[in-house]
C-alpha cells in the first residue's frame, strides 16, 4: 500500500490542522502513523456519543447539513422498535467533479474516517459497517487496506459505485449497497427507518466521510476544545475543495466562518467574474460580495448561497460564463436518473436553452420558459438533483446578467469557453442527423421526444446534450426506425 500511486489533490490547512493533521509528513497515514498523530480514541456509550454530537452541533458535511444526533436517534428508535441492529454507512461516493475532499480523506487518512464509524458501531451495537467508494478512486485500495490493519467492532466492507453525480445521493448509495441500480429510489424512504430505505431493510445511519472524521475528532478533543474554533452556531473546521484553472484542486481546511476572500488569496485566485460555492448543486456569488462571504451554512445562506459539499470555483474573467454554465447544465441533465418530470423534461429543456443562449441563438421567450421550468423543478423532484441543478443555473443567470443581455441582444460577450468548470471526460452518445438523407418524416421526434424536436419547417433538431442512460432506448428506436436512415447515435472516441 505504501508504494501505491495515489493521484490526490494537494492539501492545505489551518495551524494546526485537525482533519489534515500529519499530512505535512505523510502522503497516506497507515495505522502506525495515524496512532502517532492522533491520541487514543475514547469509547463512549450510546448516550455519551449522542450528547457529544449535540454539544458540538455536528451536522452532515455532504451537502444537506442535517444534524447528526437527530439522525442517529431516529435510527436507534427504529432499531428498538423493530428489534434489529442498525447498519453504519460511510458515504464516500463523491460524484461531484468539483469536489475531492472525501476522496482525499478515504485515500490519505482512512483511519480517521473509520474511527468515527467504529465509534458509532460500538456505541449503537451495529450489525455492520459499509463504506461506499467511487469506482476507480484511490479509496478502493486505501479503505480495504485500512480495514485489514485494525480491530473492528463488527464486520465491515467496501462497496464500489459508478462515478456518477447521483451515486452520492443517499438513496442511490443504499440501493447500490443492496445490489440494485445506483439511482435515487423512485419513492422517498428514510434510511433511518429501515424497511424500504435501509441496507437490507435495517435501520441505517448514513453520513458522508467528513462527518465521520469530524465525529472522531470531537470524541478525542471533547466539546470545549472542538468548539474553540469556528462560529458559535457551527463550530469546528470544514474541508473545502478549491478548484484552480489549469491546475489540480486544493483541499483546504479552515475554521467555519472564515471569509472566502483570504481562502481564494491563499490559493492564488481572485473572485473574477463570480464564485461558485457548494459545487454544481450550489450557487453563484457576485464578485462584489464573494470576498467577504463567511464560509458557513448560515453565512452563505444569508447571501443566497449554500456551503453544500464545500466545492469552490472562482470563474476567471477571460472565459464565457454562459458557455461554461451551459456545458455543466448539459452534463447535469444527462447525469439525472430520469425518474421524475423535472429530470426528464425540465433539466434537458433548460440545458438546451442555455446552450442556445451561449451560442447567441435564442429568443427571450425561450430563456423565460427555461426560468419557469427551473423554478418548477425546485423542490419538485424525486430527489435533490433537479432542485440543486436549478439553483446552480438560476443563480448563474442572475450573477452573469450582463452576459445574458450581451448574448440576447448583442453579439455576445466575445470570450471563448475555456472549460474552466471541471467535468469528467465525455462518455454519453449524441444523436446526429445526416442532412443528406433526412426528408422530414418527423417520426424521430415521436419516438424520442426528449431528445429531438421538430423545427419550424418540420425537420428535426437534435439536442446538444448527451444521451442519458435512461434515454438510450428511445435514441436507438429513433435511429433504427428512421425511414430515411438519417439518424446516427455517435459515441465519443476513447483516447
Amino acid at each position: 500500500m505504501k508504494n501505491a500511486p495515489l493521484k490526490l489533490p494537494e492539501v492545505r490547512w489551518v495551524d494546526p490542522g485537525r482533519l489534515t493533521a500529519g499530512l505535512d509528513r505523510h502522503q497516506r497515514m497507515d495505522l502506525s502513523a495515524h496512532t502517532r498523530v492522533h491520541p487514543p480514541l475514547p469509547e463512549p456509550d450510546q448516550e455519551d456519543l449522542l450528547a457529544l454530537a449535540e454539544a458540538v452541533g455536528l451536522s452532515g458535511r455532504g451537502g444537506a447539513g442535517f444534524p447528526f444526533a437527530r439522525k442517529a436517534r431516529a435510527t436507534l428508535a427504529a432499531a428498538d422498535r423493530t428489534g434489529t441492529a442498525p447498519v453504519i454507512v460511510v458515504n464516500g461516493a463523491e460524484g461531484e467533479p468539483a469536489s475531492a475532499k472525501d476522496k482525499m480523506l478515504l485515500a490519505r487518512v482512512p483511519h480517521l474516517v473509520l474511527d468515527g464509524a467504529c465509534l458509532a458501531a460500538a456505541a449503537f451495537d451495529a450489525e455492520e459497517i459499509v463504506i461506499g467508494v467511487a469506482a476507480g478512486s484511490p479509496g478502493e485500495i486505501s479503505v480495504p487496506a485500512a480495514l485489514a490493519e485494525r480491530e473492528l467492532p463488527c464486520p465491515a466492507r467496501t462497496v464500489s459505485l459508478p462515478e456518477r453525480f447521483v451515486s452520492g445521493e443517499s438513496g442511490a448509495l443504499i440501493r447500490g449497497i443492496n445490489g440494485l441500480p445506483v439511482t435515487p429510489a423512485p419513492l422517498k424512504a428514510r434510511a433511518a427507518e429501515g424497511a424500504a430505505g435501509g441496507v437490507r431493510g435495517r435501520p441505517t445511519l448514513l453520513s458522508n466521510a467528513e462527518t465521520w472524521a469530524q465525529l472522531a475528532l470531537a470524541a478525542r478533543l471533547g466539546p470545549d476544545a472542538y468548539t474553540a474554533v469556528g462560529t458559535a452556531a457551527e463550530p469546528g473546521t470544514i474541508l473545502l475543495t478549491v478548484n484552480r484553472p489549469g491546475a489540480d484542486p486544493l483541499v483546504v481546511e479552515v475554521p467555519t466562518g472564515t471569509q472566502l476572500g483570504p481562502v481564494l488569496d491563499a490559493c492564488g485566485l481572485q473572485p473574477g467574474a463570480g464564485v461558485l460555492v457548494g459545487g454544481y448543486h450550489g450557487a453563484w456569488l457576485h464578485p462584489s460580495e464573494a470576498a467577504d462571504a463567511p464560509l458557513s451554512r448560515a453565512g452563505l445562506a444569508a447571501l443566497g448561497g449554500t456551503l453544500g459539499a464545500g466545492a469552490i470555483i472562482a470563474l476567471p474573467d477571460d472565459t464565457c460564463p454562459l458557455g461554461e454554465t451551459a456545458q455543466v447544465a448539459a452534463w447535469l441533465a444527462a447525469e439525472s436518473a430520469g425518474q421524475c418530470g423535472p429530470c426528464k423534461r425540465g433539466l434537458p429543456e433548460a440545458a438546451e436553452a442555455l446552450a442556445m443562449l451561449a451560442a447567441g441563438a435564442v429568443e427571450p421567450a425561450v430563456l423565460q420558459d427555461a426560468r419557469r421550468a427551473l423554478g418548477a423543478a425546485q423542490a419538485g423532484g424525486a430527489c435533490s438533483h433537479p432542485d440543486g441543478t436549478a439553483r446552480f443555473l438560476l443563480t448563474a443567470l442572475d450573477v452573469f446578467s450582463e452576459d445574458v443581455d450581451a448574448h440576447l441582444f448583442g453579439p455576445g460577450c466575445g470570450r471563448p469557453v475555456r472549460g474552466v468548470l471541471p467535468l469528467p471526460p465525455a462518455k454519453g452518445a449524441r444523436l446526429k442527423v445526416d442532412w443528406s438523407r433526412c426528408t422530414g418524416h418527423g417520426l424521430c421526434a415521436v419516438l424520442a421526444p426528449g431528445l429531438i424536436h421538430l423545427g419550424p419547417h418540420g425537420y428535426p433538431t437534435s439536442a446538444t446534450i448527451p444521451v442519458a442512460p435512461w434515454q438510450e432506448h428511445d435514441a436507438r428506436r429513433a435511429v433504427n426506425q428512421c425511414p430515411a436512415l438519417a439518424m446516427r447515435l455517435r459515441r465519443p472516441v476513447s483516447p
